[in-house]
């Protein structure tokens, strides 16, 4: 073979090569990237903890979709005030909404069996176990049919069991509680009124102002880190933590069903598990912040902070008796979802108070009661 024809073959390889690459990037063109989702999404929160937890659903969104997916997390009445925010998914004039189903209560009493329920010996932790395994969400999206809204919702953050809140006397007794006005939302309101209180429906950031112009004589919100950025220590230095009127909850995060049905089933997934996520973070981060608010409530502010008694959690299990009854015979879906939630909770607790050992036994063992 001569150099000649080794020249002339390196010749015709290499120009082969080059025409198969050529051809390659004919036949693989560019794919142009879709343009992000955008969904504008509403908070009933105007700042506070409450906004920082709507935030992280929507960070953690963010993170798992990558680019294809951009909330726009709005405050609270940004485009239509709170008792409107489900309507306003509904009919697409919001994509979504990070709210309680207690405040669009007054569609359905139903609603404020998903996160503002009587207690069947129960926290939020097994209350949304009950949505997700017991039969809850179907249940909720059966509502949502009857009630013809256009919207799919997930629920996360358990939060725990709501204070009774802020007092203008310390309460030693239940007859004190007889004829006070005072604030709250959702079935608690109905149970309160079964035990002689007058009681107000006011956002939560009307309560403090309510009360300070003697409005209201007592008030609720939901924990120590919210009444502290609320002002509560300024109108009232007696706080009574625990309760049964409101004993566990959670956030509903909404979204127009068919703008959520429109997306990719992957983002769908997104939606869905950014909320599961931002359950563990909510409990972790807000738990330990209640506990450092609480502290500086009570040894910087002067607060008084007190365990409701005894008497006054039974008065309410009883009127609690009262008022499902009362529903349950007036609403058949009412009744419906309740025999579901008491089943769950017979079994799971049943299982859960035989094992758990009594943590406050050895809490007292380590640092007094």
């Amino acid at each position: 073979m001569t150099e000649k024809t080794m020249d002339r073959r390196k010749f015709l390889k290499g120009s082969a090569l080059a025409a198969a690459a050529t051809a390659g990037s004919f036949a693989a063109p560019a794919i142009a990237r879709a343009e992000p989702v955008t969904l504008k999404m509403q908070a009933a929160w105007g700042g506070g903890i409450f906004l920082e937890n709507a935030q992280s659903y929507v960070d953690r969104v963010h993170a798992m979709a990558g680019k294809d997916i951009k909330i726009d997390l709005l405050p609270v009445d940004s485009v239509v005030k709170t008792s409107q925010m489900q309507d306003a998914v509904h009919r697409g004039v919001l994509d979504a909404a990070h709210y309680v189903p207690a405040y669009w209560y007054s569609k359905s009493p139903t609603a404020s069996l998903f996160g503002t329920g009587p207690c069947f010996g129960w926290s939020s932790q097994e209350v949304l176990g009950w949505v997700n395994y017991g039969g809850g969400q179907e249940l909720f999206n059966e509502l949502m049919g009857n009630l013809g809204l256009n919207v799919v919702s997930f629920f996360n953050s358990p939060m725990p069991a709501q204070p009774l809140g802020w007092f203008k006397q310390e309460i030693t007794d239940v007859s004190q509680l007889n004829g006070l006005k005072y604030r709250t939302v959702g079935l608690a309101a109905d149970v309160l009124l079964e035990m002689g209180m007058s009681v107000v429906q006011l956002p939560g950031g009307e309560i403090q102002p309510a009360m300070k112009a003697g409005l209201i004589d007592a008030a609720e919100f939901n924990n120590p880190t919210s009444d502290r950025d609320f002002g509560m220590q300024d109108v009232s230095k007696f706080y009574h933590l625990a309760s049964f009127h409101q004993s566990q909850e959670f956030f509903e995060i909404t979204f127009n069903k068919k703008k959520y049905e429109g997306l990719p089933a992957e983002l769908q997934a997104v939606l869905k598990y950014a909320s599961e996520a931002e359950n563990s973070n909510f409990y972790w981060n807000n738990t330990k912040r209640y506990a450092d608010d609480l502290n500086k409530l009570r040894d910087e502010q002067g607060v008084n902070v007190y365990r409701t008694p005894d008497n006054v959690m039974a008065a309410q299990l009883a009127a609690w008796d009262v008022v499902i009854k009362r529903i349950s015979s007036e609403d058949p879906f009412f009744a419906k979802v309740v025999d579901s939630q008491m089943a769950y909770a017979k079994n799971v607790m049943g299982y859960l108070n035989l094992n758990q050992p009594d943590y406050k036994l050895a809490y007292n063992h380590y640092f007094g009661s």
